[in-house]
């Protein structure tokens, strides 16, 4: 079903609230980083970050934990000049989503122009974005109702820090007070961050990772007041056998009838960015909260718990006919969005994308705002895409890339192909490098890009959608700032003259 992000999981019994039934961490192989999750009735929904893409903060659903679909976006764009070039490792860091009566919220916080709120009436309808506190540094806010109807907001600080608490107003849109800072224990839990909060019989409870997103833990701190004094304790550490480094925040939920509970949070896997795991938790006789599968990895005394081990196979499918009007939900820009990128009515059946300037350096397309970016779908893959190009001056630039603090790209510039290499990292001068080049033959080619697993992708050519031709040698592949890699497709022209330069793409086909 095309257009439309769905994460289809291979079983051989459908997954339910059944804990014998089997699936594979990661459940999303994809760059969902800081997940959150709501539970409303039967149905899940997920927020996660975006950083610097568009549109932002992607919002999907599940009905059992393991199977998402992404249904929209909570914002198109964000209204500050710097986010209308790109601005990576900026914008939404880890929100948070809740219902509290007939309301949807979701909190975020940005590291320059502060705290926000977004409403809806329901997670997958529009959502209306406000800023409440023009402040920096602030780091993953998370509401809180307590019993009394008093409503909270818990946060850390940038690069983690200190537990902080706000009393929030009635309506949840307006902060209260500076905060009070209810937990800090550099030693026992460093690089705290991430807060989500809860009650359970009684008792406040907070849920943290802690100790670097590589390579820490899960905390959880405890207290009958929800101003402390917190105690903690470790949930769920790095695994072992099962390879899944440093379990980093997410969300605790329990299902429909309350018998079970589970927890998701995310793991970073290098290009892969921050994937999704799915872990089984249950509360002790004393009541903490603990993470992972015992029974694969029985808990000694005073030992925390680690993750169980995969056992099933998923994939998620990102394909993209271009027949629809409008474009999939898996495409984000590298910068707030504009009028005349692209056209989907121009050429039915294709993308039409327009060369946009991209003078920056000689055209680095770190700089480019007009990248139609989506996130890598898999351990392995394989995108062919077909280009019709319509490129009237020299300069001008259209194809397939593999984007990340170091990314390459087979396009046609001129009248060859080229595949090219480039680094966005400000440490080091930029500089673009021309790896291979082929002619090129008549009005159309298929690019294809290949990505084996290994940090490294190749590409290659066809003149006749049959037989492919490789060109040049495999190329570098790095994360980008806080995400991990992405694949797409673009049309840029290294000129600040508008260029009457277009592509047309026939579809974007991921395997």
């Amino acid at each position: 079903m095309k257009n439309l992000f769905i994460f289809s999981l291979l079983l051989t019994a459908a997954f339910s609230t059944c804990a014998a039934e089997t699936y594979r961490n990661p459940v999303i192989c994809a760059d969902y980083s800081d997940p959150d999750i709501e539970r409303d009735g039967a149905d899940y929904w997920m927020v996660a970050s975006s950083f610097g893409a568009f549109p932002g903060i992607p919002v999907l659903h599940s009905r059992n934990l393991v199977d998402w679909e992404l249904k929209g976006h909570v914002y198109d764009r964000l209204p500050y000049g710097r986010y209308e070039l790109p601005a990576h490792g900026e914008g939404a860091w880890a929100p948070s989503i809740r219902k509290f009566d007939d309301t949807w919220y979701v909190y975020f916080c940005t590291p320059s122009e502060g705290l926000f709120v977004a409403t809806a009436d329901r997670p997958d309808g529009e959502w209306t974005l406000r800023q409440m506190a023009e402040v920096a540094k602030w780091e993953d806010p998370c509401p809180f109702r307590d019993d009394d109807g008093r409503r909270y907001l818990v946060r850390s600080a940038h690069r983690g820090g200190p537990m902080i608490l706000h009393r929030l107003s009635d309506d949840g849109l307006t902060l209260l007070d500076d905060g009070v800072t209810v937990y800090h224990d550099t030693i026992a839990n460093p690089t705290l961050e991430g807060p989500k909060m809860m009650k359970r019989d009684g008792w406040y409870y907070i849920l943290a990772p802690a100790g670097g997103v590589g390579e820490g833990w899960q905390t959880v701190l405890r207290a009958r007041d929800i101003y402390g004094p917190y105690e903690s304790r470790r949930m769920l550490t790095p695994g072992g056998e099962s390879g899944i480094n440093g379990p980093h925040q997410g969300a605790l939920v329990d299902t429909p009838d309350g018998s079970q509970w589970w927890f998701l949070h995310f793991s970073q896997r290098g290009v892969l960015g921050r994937v999704s795991c799915l872990e089984p938790a249950r509360w002790t006789a004393d009541g903490w909260p603990e993470a992972g599968d015992e029974q694969l990895h029985p808990v000694a005394e005073a030992e925390a718990p680690r993750t169980g081990e995969p056992v099933r196979h998923i994939k998620p499918a990102t394909s993209d006919d271009f027949d629809l009007p409008t474009l999939g939900l898996q495409w984000q820009w590298q910068a707030n969005p504009r009028e005349g990128w692209y056209s989907l009515t121009d050429a039915p059946g294709h993308l039409r994308l327009f060369a946009a300037p991209c003078p920056s350096e000689g055209g680095n397309l770190w700089y480019a705002p007009n990248l139609m970016l989506q996130k890598f779908p898999a351990e392995r893959f394989e995108v062919t895409t077909l280009m019709y190009p319509h490129l009237t001056d020299s300069a001008a630039t259209a194809g397939l890339i593999t984007m990340g603090n170091e990314y390459s790209f087979i396009a046609l510039r001129g009248d060859s192909l080229r595949v090219v290499t480039g680094r966005g990292d400000r440490r080091f001068p930029v500089k673009l490098k021309t790896v291979a080049t082929a002619p090129m033959e008549g009005d159309r080619v298929w690019l294809r890009s290949t990505y084996s697993g290994d940090n490294r992708v190749a590409y290659s050519y066809s003149f006749d959608g049959t037989h492919f031709e490789r060109l040049g040698d495999a190329c570098v592949v790095a994360p980008g700032t806080w995400i991990g890699a992405k694949t797409g497709l673009f049309c840029i022209t290294p000129s600040v003259v508008p260029s009457a330069s277009h592509a047309d793409f026939d579809f974007f086909k991921v395997e």
